[in-house]
């Protein structure tokens, strides 16, 4: 993962849209998941680059305390989880702060559904995992999945400092205790589901660094073993973005990098016009991610 982190920088505020966000690639119209991560990476470095995207941000929240994720649509977002991070990244509890973890406490995976766990009862072997264990889905009304999951985790604990409530501690409680139940054999975790079908499912890096990440000081977890996967997906994957996110999980564990990657010519020339790529690479080397 490239040190040039001024350049990164330097590139996302020269990306930033006229009405204050980005989108995932300049020039493209703006939408909340990049904007949020390009805040997150900016921070500090240009207040005056960080107020017009927080103003942005103001104006895209709900009435139910969730975000939308761009001006055209008016529907709750699984990026709020990035939304009520950002507030506690910049120290900002206000209202929207308050209205945004209230949303994601109450939101829940389809699968803890009445409907959804009599379906679970009767077919139990089509897709294995305990349906009373309800994560965050990308959409409000779907199942469960491990990024939005770690995601609403990894806010709702930047939000204990400030959001004290029994309502909270369990919800994150049932939401790390779901990534565990959705656990691959291999040690890692897969994008929603450890077997379908009886045939068990691989990990994949992104999904692991996150889910460790959420889990980070969970004492059910082997951290030794758990970070050998992490770094075997970080030798393995061919991702910059995948090995942005596996390397936030070991900076912030071991405090440093295994041995350089031996990288392809398609990677020595990659092209750095990706938004999310800039913003979680800067992220990663600031120790931003967990």
């Amino acid at each position: 993962m490239p040190e040039c982190l001024d350049s990164h920088i330097t590139s996302l505020k020269s990306w930033q849209n006229a009405d204050g966000g980005w989108g995932y690639f300049p020039g493209k119209k703006s939408w909340l998941e990049p904007t949020l991560y390009a805040l997150l990476a900016i921070g500090a470095d240009d207040r005056e680059v960080f107020a017009r995207g927080w103003a942005l941000v103001g104006r895209w929240q709900l009435e139910s305390g969730a975000w939308r994720p761009c001006a055209a649509v008016g529907e709750a977002h699984w990026a709020t989880s990035l939304a009520v991070t950002l507030h506690a990244v910049a120290g900002v509890y206000d209202d929207a702060f308050r209205r945004g973890v209230a949303w994601l406490i109450q939101s829940s995976g389809s699968e803890n559904g009445a409907l959804s766990r009599v379906a679970h009862l009767l077919r139990p072997s089509v897709v294995e995992f305990d349906a009373s264990l309800s994560g965050w889905g990308w959409q409000s009304g779907t199942a469960s999945w491990i990024e939005p999951t770690a995601h609403a985790i990894l806010a709702l604990k930047r939000a204990l400092p400030q959001y004290k409530s029994p309502e909270l501690d369990r919800r994150i409680a049932m939401g790390e205790r779901m990534l565990l139940d959705r656990r691959s054999s291999d040690g890692g975790w897969n994008y929603g589901n450890r077997k379908v079908l009886g045939i068990d499912l691989p990990s994949y890096p992104e999904t692991t660094a996150l889910a460790l990440m959420a889990l980070d000081g969970n004492t059910v977890i082997d951290w030794d073993a758990a970070l050998k996967v992490v770094e075997r997906h970080w030798r393995q994957t061919p991702s910059r973005q995948a090995r942005a996110w596996l390397s936030g999980c070991l900076l912030r564990h071991r405090g440093k990098l295994p041995a350089p990657l031996e990288h392809t010519a398609a990677e020595a020339t990659p092209r750095m016009d990706d938004v999310l790529l800039a913003s979680i690479e800067t992220l990663a080397r600031k120790r931003l991610l967990a």
